[in-house]
């Protein structure tokens, strides 16, 4: 059984209502569905910080505090949009005085490397989807036989 990871949180010192890009809120849960798990770890190299994702909220953690959430995405209202390319509500909860800072460029990074690990995670699906079990590899030629 994977291990378990805990992060802690404090009040918020603010809580935000926002509106995410349709485009983001839709690849977070695409992928969350896809892994199939309760939750997705998604690291934000550029920005050094991790994203997990699960049904109800998405967090973010800084690599140099792994355990004390930052900042989190909560309360999304994807109802309250009248098209799936709408907008969705939410709230930003910040809980560390850097957060506002952090938001600047946290979203751009935050879709970037969402879009990576969805080519690569759909990479590998299709892959599997297409292989056909008694095919020979796309290289290998099967010998033929000259009478």
């Amino acid at each position: 059984m994977a291990g378990d990871e805990r992060f802690y949180r404090d009040v918020p010192i603010e809580v935000r209502p926002a509106r995410l890009p349709a485009e983001l809120y839709n690849l977070t849960r695409r992928l969350l569905a896809r892994g199939g798990a309760d939750c997705l770890f998604v690291p934000i190299r550029s920005i050094q910080y991790m994203a997990v994702i699960d049904a109800e909220e998405v967090i973010f953690v800084d690599r140099e505090v792994k355990r004390l959430i930052e900042l989190a995405w909560r309360s999304f209202r994807p109802q309250a949009r009248a098209a799936l390319t709408d907008p969705v509500p939410y709230e930003q909860h910040l809980y560390l005085d850097k957060a506002r800072a952090t938001l600047v460029n946290l979203q751009g990074e935050f879709l970037k490397a969402l879009i990576v690990m969805d080519q690569r995670t759909g990479a590998a699906l299709r892959s599997l989807t297409t292989k056909s079990p008694t095919a020979a590899p796309p290289c290998i030629r099967p010998p033929t036989r000259t009478l």
